[in-house]
C-alpha cells in the first residue's frame, strides 16, 4: 500500500528542516569567516529570491499576490530572515556553529510560551517539566568557563537569544497569516523582500562588501550549497510545514538541528564539543521531549 503524496512531502520536508537546516550552521560559519555577515545574507537571499521566482515562472504559477499578502510576506521575512538569519548569522562570528545551533534549540520552548501568552493556551504538567529542563540546559550551556570570560561570547550569547524569539514569533505568524496559495511563491516574496532590507542595513552598519569572486573556494561553494538547499528547497519546506501542521511540532528541528551542526562543526572545523555542552543538549532535548509527550499535534485545516 503505498502512502498518499501529501504524507509522502510532509516527510521530504521534514527531512529538509532537519538534516539540511543543520548542516547550514556549518556552512554560514565558513563564509562569515571571511564575508561580511549581513552583506552575506543579503546575497543569499536576493540571489535565492531570484531563482524562486524564474522556477515559479517555469512552472507557470501565479506571481500575483495581494497587497496584504506582500504585507505580511514583508513582516515573516523581517522575522525569519532579516533578524532571525541575518542577526544569527552575525552572532556566529562569537561563537561557535554547534554552540549557536544548541542555543537556537530552546525554540521549541519559545513557541510554547508565546503560544501560552497570545492563545492563553493551558501549559500541561509535562510541559512545565520540560520548560524547567530547557531552562537547567541553557544554564549550563552558557555559563561554561570558556565562555563566561570571553566578553565578544557572550555578546553573541545574547544576540542569538534573541534571534530564537524573532523567528518563534514568524512561525507562529505565518500559521495564521493571509498568504498566497503556494508556499513557492511566499518564500520568494519573503527572501527578495529581505534581501533588500538587509542590503540596506549592511549598507547602514558600513559592512565592507567584496567580490564573491574574491572569496575562497570553500566560501563559494558553502555560499552555492546555502543558497540551493539551505534557502530555496528548505525554506520552501518549512513554510510549507507551517500551513499544514502545527506550529509546535514544525518547531522540533530545533531538536535535531543542534546535534547535526555539533558533528558538522567538529568534524569539518575541529570545532570542541565539551562534556559540558553534552550534558546540556541530552538535558534540552530531554526538556523538549517533555514539551510534545502526550499532545495531539494535528494538521491545521486552511481555507484556500
Amino acid at each position: 500500500m503505498s502512502l498518499p503524496r501529501k504524507t509522502i512531502l510532509i516527510v521530504l520536508a521534514f527531512f529538509a528542516i532537519y538534516v539540511i537546516w543543520g548542516s547550514t550552521y556549518l556552512l554560514n560559519k565558513i563564509v562569515v569567516t571571511e564575508v561580511a555577515p549581513l552583506y552575506m545574507a543579503s546575497i543569499r537571499f536576493t540571489v535565492a529570491s531570484v531563482l524562486i521566482f524564474i522556477i515559479a515562472k517555469a512552472l507557470k504559477l501565479n506571481l500575483v499576490i495581494s497587497a496584504k499578502q506582500l504585507k505580511n510576506n514583508i513582516i515573516a521575512g523581517f522575522l525569519f530572515l532579516v533578524y532571525g538569519n541575518g542577526v544569527f548569522v552575525w552572532a556566529l562570528r562569537y561563537v561557535d556553529s554547534g554552540f549557536g545551533a544548541l542555543e537556537a534549540s530552546i525554540q521549541p520552548l519559545m513557541v510554547l510560551a508565546m503560544m501560552r501568552m497570545i492563545d492563553g493556551k493551558k501549559i500541561q504538567q509535562s510541559s512545565i517539566i520540560g520548560i524547567s529542563l530547557g531552562v537547567i540546559g541553557m544554564y549550563l550551556l552558557v555559563s561554561q568557563d570558556q565562555l563566561v570570560y570571553q566578553e565578544d561570547s557572550l555578546i553573541g550569547i545574547i544576540m542569538i537569544f534573541t534571534c530564537v524569539i524573532s523567528w518563534s514569533a514568524g512561525s507562529l505568524f505565518v500559521a495564521r497569516a493571509d498568504l498566497a496559495p503556494s508556499y513557492f511563491v511566499n518564500t520568494g516574496y519573503q527572501m527578495i523582500t529581505s534581501g533588500i532590507m538587509l542590503f540596506l542595513v549592511s549598507f547602514l552598519f558600513g559592512e565592507t562588501w567584496t567580490s564573491p569572486i574574491q572569496w575562497s573556494s570553500s566560501a563559494q561553494w558553502s555560499m552555492g550549497l546555502l543558497i540551493i538547499f539551505g534557502s530555496i528547497v528548505a525554506f520552501t519546506a518549512f513554510n510549507y510545514l507551517l500551513r499544514e501542521v502545527s506550529t509546535e511540532k514544525v518547531s522540533t528541528s530545533a531538536y535535531v538541528n543542534p546535534v547535526i551542526a555539533l558533528i558538522l562543526g567538529w568534524y569539518v572545523l575541529d570545532e570542541q564539543i565539551t562534556a559540558q555542552s553534552i550534558v546540556a543538549a541530552i538535558i534540552l532535548l530531554t526538556g523538549v521531549y517533555f514539551i510534545n509527550s502526550k499532545r495531539t499535534l494535528r494538521p491545521r485545516m486552511h481555507g484556500r
